[in-house]
């Protein structure tokens, strides 16, 4: 196992790092000053080792070369590293996908021509918010007190802020808006929304914000299309993996199992047709005034 994954990397990372310069060269692929392509790709390569599938098997194995391409490229376009908490790789079925975490979505959205600032904030139940719209009829947050008593408190929602030069964008959505984006999304974990909401609701309302501000951009193609590929990776709009894993499988084939087992003995114990009215008879002699009544020629012999 081991040569086959070292086997693996030269040739995975070298295909990606020869796709970026062509893109560099042809299509005017520009990459962050302080970004090495080659280390992030090594550092995606060494998490990606301890990606696995629902069957625990490792997605270096069950995904098809080409998505774990894709995933490396979409990965770099957008000048992210796994090194930095700014993505990771998820296995649906066949395929590898990769996601950016909050810290992600911040680096990449930064990328944009004119972005200045890229922020997220959630609102606790008794924080001071208030939402209005300028003289464009553009959302604006007018108002955003946090108290630090409220910390603890339920989540009521959250917002985001992409400044450009050009002005303020916000995007702002309440907890209700948050779960039902949760609930399309294909990772449904709800130990990891729960255990990390706040960060889990500004991802949420940042990755809105971002698509919204996307579409509207002049930015690089290239750019612009893997940041939401990205984003559009997470949902449900696309067939899901459903591939049973081992343990369903193995309930499924105990069912199976069982129910054949249980037509086989309910096929041999009916009697046969030319048989029956002999049973049948048998049976109310035996069983003569509610008793077993034993033949008296078969006791004596």
């Amino acid at each position: 196992m081991a040569n086959q994954v070292a086997t693996k990397q030269p040739k995975l990372t070298d295909i990606v790092l020869e796709r970026v310069n062509q893109m560099k060269n042809t299509q005017h692929l520009s990459l962050p000053k302080n970004y090495n392509a080659s280390n992030a790709l090594n550092a995606a390569f060494l998490e990606l080792q301890k990606v696995q599938d629902r069957n625990h098997q490792p997605a270096l194995d069950v995904c098809s070369r080409d998505s774990i391409v894709k995933s490396l490229l979409d990965m770099t376009l957008q000048g992210l590293s796994p090194a930095k908490d700014q993505c990771y790789f998820i296995v649906y079925g066949k395929e590898l996908q990769m996601q950016r975490s909050y810290f992600g979505t911040v680096a990449a959205v930064k990328r944009l021509d004119g972005v200045k600032k890229v922020r997220a904030e959630v609102v606790h139940e008794g924080d001071e918010f208030e939402i209005g719209s300028d003289e464009d009829m553009e959302l604006v947050v007018k108002k955003f007190v946090p108290k630090f008593e409220n910390i603890s408190k339920p989540i009521i929602g959250a917002f985001a802020l992409i400044k450009t030069d050009e002005g303020n964008s916000y995007t702002v959505m309440n907890m209700d808006e948050i779960k039902q984006s949760w609930s399309q999304t294909r990772q449904k974990n709800n130990k990891v929304q729960q255990n990390f909401s706040q960060e889990m609701a500004k991802r949420t309302v940042l990755n809105r914000a971002a698509k919204m501000f996307i579409n509207t951009s002049d930015d690089s193609d290239l750019l612009t299309g893997a940041i939401n590929d990205t984003t559009s990776n997470e949902f449900d709009d696309e067939p899901r993996d459903v591939t049973p894993t081992k343990e369903e499988q193995t309930t499924q084939e105990l069912l199976d199992g069982f129910e054949k087992s249980q037509a086989e003995l309910a096929k041999k114990e009916e009697p046969a047709d030319d048989h029956s009215s002999s049973a049948e008879g048998e049976q109310e002699e035996l069983f003569k005034d509610g008793t077993i009544t034993p033949d008296p020629a078969k006791v004596n012999a």
